[in-house]
């Protein structure tokens, strides 16, 4: 169990997996493909056939195993369970429960979510993000391989620049978690990905890894590029996708904040993927730059006493029947994580 402050580590380990999975996965691949011939089968096909099954088992073995809801969490002891049933229930600002078993579905609350400006404005900024991430891990061993590289030294080169990308995404998790902030830590990463030097140029401005990866002159500066990429894309996901879940309460709410979220020829540049991807960043960085002006504004209003009168409105759709939800998010002592 966890309390808003401690989610985004959570996250950050499952993204940092994924990093790792890039780097083992080129690795992998490298030894794969030596299989050429075995059974009949070209190199890349076993790599298809060994790294789906792998993919297969460890799905049913985490649908059997993991646990729905503390209920069934067949690791946990009465007491354990209790204790942590407790603690979930009482850690939360507004004093009420977000768990669907105490709080009756209200379309209202369905509503709420939907009309959260967050929802888009997030929603937009991991739209940007994560266009970004899967053009990156799925294009890397193309991008690589447009520098010259082929075979397995085009495997081999894609491993490294996924190194400093793990070590970033977790220490930017816990300071996240640390300071209570998630979007100013997404405009410090993404200039990650939107700032390289091109010495190539002789220029002394500012330049983006894709912006690099579409002006450089060598391939060394462009292999030095795809560094930058990893190393802003993706520390900056898990910080994303922990702003709605932290400032949103409210089960039914948070399940719908929650839920409504989630070129060959050109070698070696590949200046249109380049630039597309780098069009969705630019929109990424600005949605949460919007999201984070929202949430000042609207802490700083609840810090003032303004409102308060947010107590009264509750008070009386519960008096007229018409919710039974917790206040959740509405609660003027509730600050929205930045």
């Amino acid at each position: 169990m966890y309390r808003r402050e401690e989610f985004q580590l959570r996250v950050g380990i499952f993204y940092a997996s994924a990093s790792l999975s890039g780097a083992f996965g080129g690795l992998l691949a490298t030894a794969i493909i030596k299989m050429e011939g075995v059974g009949g089968l070209a190199g890349w096909k076993w790599i298809y056939i060994l790294e789906g099954l792998a993919t297969i088992i460890a799905s049913l073995v985490s649908a059997s195993i993991l646990p729905a809801d503390l209920s069934s969490a067949r690791f946990l002891t009465e007491e354990e369970r209790a204790f942590a049933y407790v603690f979930d229930t009482t850690t939360t600002t507004s004093g009420h429960n977000d768990k669907k078993d105490v709080e009756p579905f209200e379309l209202r609350e369905v509503i709420r979510g939907l009309t959260d400006i967050q929802t888009w404005l997030t929603g937009i900024a991991y739209l940007g993000l994560i266009v970004s991430l899967y053009s990156y891990s799925l294009f890397l061993p193309t991008i690589v391989s447009g520098l010259g590289y082929s075979g397995g030294a085009a495997q081999l080169h894609t491993v490294p620049p996924y190194v400093p990308a793990v070590v970033l995404t977790v220490v930017v998790a816990v300071l996240s978690d640390q300071w209570s902030l998630r979007g100013p830590f997404i405009l410090i990463c993404l200039p990650f990905t939107i700032i390289g030097n091109d010495k190539s140029r002789d220029l002394t401005c500012l330049l983006s890894g894709y912006i690099l990866a579409i002006t450089a002159q060598t391939n060394a500066i462009r292999y030095v590029a795809v560094f930058f990429m990893a190393s802003g894309i993706y520390p900056s996901a898990p910080c994303i996708l922990s702003i709605l879940p932290n400032n949103s309460s409210g089960y039914f709410k948070k399940a719908t904040t929650t839920a409504l979220q989630l070129a060959i020829d050109q070698a070696p540049k590949y200046i249109r993927g380049h630039s597309i991807v780098l069009g969705f960043i630019i929109l990424s960085y600005l949605s949460t730059a919007a999201n984070v002006c929202y949430c000042l504004w609207k802490n700083k209003a609840r810090k003032e006493g303004r409102r308060e009168i947010n107590l009264e409105k509750y008070q009386r759709l519960w008096n007229a029947g018409k919710t039974r939800a917790p206040i959740g998010d509405r609660h003027p002592k509730f600050l929205f994580t930045l």
